[in-house]
């Protein structure tokens, strides 16, 4: 099983990518563990990268597809999950090439569908202990009473106006992915509002239902 697995932020897209790498047994390869992994090795790849974080700069397209490629090498004979990757059209024209100049066979492509309300509501009411690192959620995982509130904190991505800019981009740029995908019978639309459980249960039934097809 080799999957990619995309949707807007805050659509479950680490929860889903967790309960798949348990589960089934899958190599996790995120982008954003791939470029901080990489920053803190030796290699020339994450030199580069570390360069265009420090100057506070987006790491180029060209710098991600190498590190993608990379991680993707190291698992070829794995199976896998992207989680990030690819972002654009041409990151997904790019990946293409690859894979078939490779003979990797992708199983499908999910996408996690969650309407806007949802997401901000799900966002804006993260928290985040800011020395520990670990996430909570006002609704359903909130704080522990014996935690300082001073240690709680909202992380800026998740006040309702980045929300909004974020899910724009999002609309903007990844979205056309989906059309890409589709016109080659690869993507699976999943229903990402629920448990869980639930939405585990709905990718796993529907990548099954493509392998059969």
């Amino acid at each position: 099983m080799r999957l990619i697995l995309f949707g807007p932020p805050g659509a479950g897209k680490g929860t889903q990518a967790s309960l798949l790498k348990e589960r089934k047994n899958l190599a996790h390869i995120s982008t954003g563990e791939i470029i901080r992994a990489a920053m803190k090795s030796e290699s020339p790849l994450g030199d580069e990268a570390r360069s265009f974080v420090t100057a506070g700069k987006l790491v180029p397209d060209t710098l991600v597809r190498k590190l993608a490629e990379d991680a993707i090498a190291r698992h070829d004979n794995d199976d896998f999950i992207l989680d990030g990757y690819p972002r654009t059209l041409q990151q997904a024209e790019w990946l293409d090439e690859y894979l078939a100049d490779n003979l990797v066979r992708l199983t499908a492509v999910v996408s996690l569908k969650v309407e806007d309300f949802i997401i901000i509501d799900r966002l804006s009411k993260r928290r985040v202990n800011k020395e520990t690192g670990e996430n909570y959620h006002l609704d359903f995982k909130p704080p522990p009473v014996d935690v300082p509130s001073k240690l709680i904190m909202q992380r800026r991505d998740d006040l309702p106006e980045a929300i909004q800019t974020r899910l724009k981009e999002y609309r903007d740029v990844t979205l056309p992915l989906e059309e890409y995908f589709k016109s080659s019978g690869r993507l699976i639309e999943v229903d990402g509002v629920g448990s869980m459980e639930a939405v585990y249960e709905r990718i796993v039934a529907g990548v099954a239902a493509r392998e059969v097809a």
